[in-house]
């Protein structure tokens, strides 16, 4: 048996310096953004790559993101309950709870790399056994002792393979990727809010189309029965009138049930109750607003969801370095001192001081695979949230893609629609006084107006359609379209 004997003088210097230099050897992976092949421009934007403003996008800090970029449509009542959505809503408060245990938890990891302090004070009286008496009769009695203790104990970890370091890493960025989700929930709120006011105000102005066209359709059944009653009209034409009448009493119905349930539904998002919220009918849409002839592929580093996956995917990384840095044995240093003896009185006095100090190595000789096994483990895991990275910028190359097509192709619809609706009102009035010269009959007003009425309706349809369209575009690159400030 061989054993080393260092004095104090040497063995800590040497201790110290091994430490350090171990502390260098962390076991954690060198960090690399995940590589996307992202294209040059927009298949839907291809000119303005000529203009030479495309360029690969990499995830920026949340901070990025507008906070009223909503305020492009100008409508009072919208900022109103965008602000009454940020204060109440539910699931803001998860997101911003969610974002309180990440911080806690980078605190937490932190705490590790540095030493643990305590305390402890003690006192206890014990019955040892029995002790022969010198007693004639030879008797025995028990021997009872009381002990007393008061002292202070430390011990340090030393980080030499990057374990500790590389938690608070993967902690630090779960925490970032926190924020980001926190952002990305407050985005989806406020698109929520613009895309269900505006349903609301679509279904307003369908109930206020069909409250007139019910006025209109009144008329034409009165004057269809002056008509029979002057014996120029048939009970078929009354029946048929009437018959349109009432079916526009039940889609004017259906209109109002629909505008009721997104009251309903805007309230839930703004964390009231329904019997709690109300809103005035104006039946007005706003304009959408205009979308540029080129978008910069920078505006996806406004986009949280992508920070979000991005942060995961470091995170990942650095949980490999815990995992790894598990092989190796740790070192910890511990000291202890104080006072242990009996009585009390004089209990601090130097015999009873006691001390110790000096290091503890620990390592796990045989686990049965778990410490490989959970490496492999932190390794499936960051592929797969390398995997949702990349899902997540495809998916909103989509996106952005989609609502682009959309909204090009809506303006378009929405002008042809506007010239449908003004030829189909012209072709009623023409109808209208060919039947009260008694030149058509009722069947031809019947269709006329079943034309105005459809494509009135198909309007304001579009128009919906474009606003919704705008809106997600808007929401795709995180609130606005205007190019990032240079850096």
């Amino acid at each position: 048996m061989t054993s080393f004997t260092f004095s104090r003088r040497v063995a800590w210097p040497a201790l110290v310096a091994s430490g350090l230099w171990l502390a260098g050897c962390a076991q954690t992976p060198p960090y690399e953004r995940p590589t996307m092949d992202i294209p040059a421009a927009y298949k839907e934007q291809a000119a303005a790559q000529a203009q030479g403003i495309w360029k690969p996008a990499q995830p920026q800090a949340s901070t990025a993101l507008p906070e009223t970029w909503w305020t492009v449509y100008g409508d009072a009542v919208l900022d109103r309950l965008q602000q009454q959505a940020e204060a109440n809503s539910p699931t803001l408060a998860q997101s911003a709870a969610r974002l309180r245990a990440a911080q806690a938890a980078v605190t937490s990891s932190g705490a590790a790399a540095l030493p643990t302090v305590g305390a402890n004070a003690s006192s206890s009286r014990a019955r040892s056994g029995t002790q022969l008496s010198n007693q004639a009769d030879g008797s025995s009695t028990a021997r009872i002792s009381t002990s007393h203790s008061l002292g202070l104990s430390a011990s340090w970890e030393l980080d030499l393979w990057g374990r500790i370091s590389a938690g608070v890493s993967a902690a630090q960025a779960s925490a970032q990727a926190s924020a980001d989700d926190l952002a990305a929930a407050r985005l989806s709120l406020q698109a929520a809010v613009v895309q269900t006011y505006f349903s609301l105000r679509a279904a307003e102005a369908q109930a206020a189309l069909l409250g007139e066209t019910l006025k209109a359709y009144d008329r034409s059944w009165e004057l269809t029965r002056n008509r029979q009653a002057a014996g120029v009209a048939s009970s078929a034409d009354v029946a048929q009138a009437e018959a349109q009448y009432k079916s526009t009493q039940v889609q004017l119905l259906e209109a109002q049930t629909t505008r009721s349930q997104l009251e309903h539904a805007l309230a839930a998002l703004l964390g009231q109750a329904p019997a709690a919220f109300a809103l005035e009918p104006t039946a007005a849409l706003p304009a959408p607003a205009d979308v540029p002839q080129s978008l910069p592929s920078d505006l996806l580093q406004r986009r949280p969801d992508i920070a979000a996956a991005e942060r995961r995917v470091a995170a990942a990384n650095a949980q490999i370095g815990v995992a790894r840095a598990a092989y190796f044995p740790t070192l910890t240093l511990s000291a202890a001192g104080g006072f242990r003896g009996s009585p009390l009185a004089d209990l601090f006095s130097a015999p009873n001081l006691f001390w110790s100090l000096g290091p503890a190595l620990a390592a796990s000789i045989f686990d049965g695979g778990a410490r490989s096994a959970a490496v492999e483990t932190a390794r499936a895991d960051h592929a797969q949230v390398t995997a949702a990275y990349r899902q997540t910028v495809l998916t909103a190359l989509q996106e952005v893609e989609d609502n682009l097509t959309a909204a090009a192709a809506l303006a378009q619809e929405e002008q042809l629609q506007r010239e449908a609706t003004a030829a189909a009102q012209r072709a009623l009035d023409v109808v209208e006084n060919q039947y009260r010269a008694g030149t058509v009959g009722y069947l031809n007003v019947l269709a006329a107006q079943t034309t105005v009425l459809s494509s009135q309706r198909s309007l304001i349809d579009v128009k919906s359609r474009r606003l919704t369209a705008v809106n997600a575009l808007l929401k795709n690159v995180a609130g606005r379209w205007e190019a990032l400030p240079p850096a």
